[in-house]
């Protein structure tokens, strides 16, 4: 089998690979040695309107194809991405700094997220409703909405490129594509895929580029019909207010703060090491990461001691060496994750593992897993999304206190909570103002169509679950009066 490449410097628009119009071209940079790993297009105005002319064109075509073949073609792409794995595995470990399994692992997810929207595309269906007598008839209808612009961060972009496109094309919308300039290869490789498996012209297009350049102008365009934004919440509200001068529905997914929350009861040898990848995994750069600890006082030493060592024992190194953690995605990245632990001494936090960058072999933009103890609510490594390994400690006496501390946060995507009393935490999950709850487990393990919900600052969005479908889609409902014949 030949390798997955990818065109140096083109975007693809309409069905070919073409170079930006007027701004020529972006280096994409490895974390690990800030070496440039491929040139992209910097594409701008003029691109966006070529592909959401191209978008606009394939919408009614796409829309009136039947949805069982629309399914075959997403079908047709989930294999193809099941086959090329391991290329979309490099392109994203070395593309965000993430090991080599990082990236396997979440192009299986992508590859299990196209292949359930496939299964989806001729699911989707209306209702009927009751009438006050038998001379009427009502129904609804779900619809498209067009074209849909859809703008992503670099930390999981395969994963979040599937998560996005795959529901909105099985619904019969088209679809044009900003990743992040600095991780745009996986999304670019998954978009080869889909052009290899039968996805129309104009279906599926890529537009790289500047988020000020080519993301204002798609976000901003008078062409799009919805707008899927996933990124920092900053940046959220720009695309609303964005959105608001066309009339956009918008789905958002943003920040979050999620808290481990441990129990007294909670099974430590389980819950210790799930607590440890919650914030190391992608060097802590996920926005469900785990970065506040909250610990019952009587077991408060013991976690934080067990949790020190696991931090410390996190090994660090290039994609390729496929350890535990990789570096921070850029440089820029890398210095804002720094600010906050230069200013958390000052604060009154202590540093009790971490702190400061790793010392590595290799050139890179590394920070070491770090722990904050003494910590409070006020504190910025508390309310702020850091976006990077560290993990900030609380306790807390009584599930009382402890829903209150879960909720202290201007964000509201994932609460974990630890304990052997079912009572306690399906009690925790109902007073939690949080999108999604998982119990004993960090995140979603083991759920199939599970929705990536989110409350608050977070965001509003149902990406990648059973309800991704229907916020593809708008429902138009239907009156008949049945006339005498």
């Amino acid at each position: 089998m030949s390798a997955l490449d990818i065109p140096v410097a083109r975007q693809l628009i309409d069905g070919a690979w073409v170079p930006a119009r007027d701004q020529g071209e972006l280096p994409v940079l490895d974390p690990a040695n800030s070496k440039v790993i491929q040139q992209i297009a910097r594409g701008g105005q003029a691109d966006v309107d070529a592909a959401v002319a191209a978008a606009r064109r394939a919408f009614p075509g796409w829309a009136a194809t039947s949805p069982s073949e629309r399914g075959a073609l997403l079908g047709r792409w989930a294999a193809l991405v099941l086959e090329r794995v391991e290329d979309l595995a490099r392109y994203e470990a070395r593309d965000v700094g993430k090991p080599l399994s990082g990236g396997r692992l979440n192009a299986y997810i992508a590859q299990g997220i196209i292949a359930y929207f496939a299964g989806a595309a001729d699911k989707l269906t209306g209702v009927t409703l009751p009438t006050r007598s038998p001379d009427y008839l009502g129904f609804t209808i779900p619809e498209p909405f067009g074209v849909c612009a859809v703008t992503l961060p670099w930390n999981v972009p395969t994963l979040l490129s599937a998560a996005n496109v795959a529901p909105a094309l099985a619904a019969g919308n088209t679809v044009v594509l900003k990743p992040s300039e600095v991780a745009p290869l996986g999304p670019l490789a998954l978009a080869e895929l889909a052009r290899e498996a039968g996805i129309p012209p104009g279906v599926f297009n890529v537009v790289t580029g500047l988020g000020a350049e080519a993301g204002v102008a798609l976000t901003s365009h008078p062409g799009i019909d919805h707008i899927s934004f996933v990124g920092s919440t900053a940046t959220g509200r720009a695309v609303m207010r964005a959105a608001a001068d066309n009339l956009v529905p918008v789905k958002l997914e943003l920040g979050g703060k999620s808290p481990n929350v441990v129990f007294a009861d909670a099974d430590l040898d389980v819950a210790i090491p799930a607590i440890v990848g919650s914030i190391t995994e992608n060097a802590g750069q996920n926005c469900y990461a785990g970065s506040r600890l909250l610990v019952e006082e009587s077991i408060r030493a013991e976690v934080t001691e067990r949790v020190v060592a696991g931090m410390q024992a996190v090994r660090l190194g290039t994609w390729d060496q496929d350890l535990d953690m990789g570096p921070l995605v850029s440089r820029e990245q890398r210095e804002r994750v720094l600010g906050f632990l230069e200013g958390a001494p000052g604060e009154g936090a202590r540093v009790v593992a971490g702190g400061a960058e790793a010392e590595v072999p290799d050139e890179g933009w590394f920070v070491a897993p770090t722990v904050l103890d003494g910590v409070d609510r006020g504190m910025r490594v508390v309310r702020e999304e850091i976006f990077g390994p560290v993990l900030a400690i609380q306790g807390f006496s009584g599930t009382a206190q402890a829903v209150e501390l879960m909720n202290d946060t201007d964000f509201g995507l994932l609460a974990c909570i630890w304990t052997d009393d079912v009572s306690r935490a399906l009690h925790a999950a109902k007073q939690v103002r949080s999108g999604q709850v998982a119990v004993n487990q960090f995140h979603d393990a083991g759920v199939i169509g599970f929705p990536f919900n989110m409350q608050k600052d977070s965001g509003f969005s149902a990406g990648g679950g059973y309800a991704a479908l229907r916020e593809y889609t708008q429902e138009k409902a239907v009156a008949v009066r049945l006339l005498a014949r």
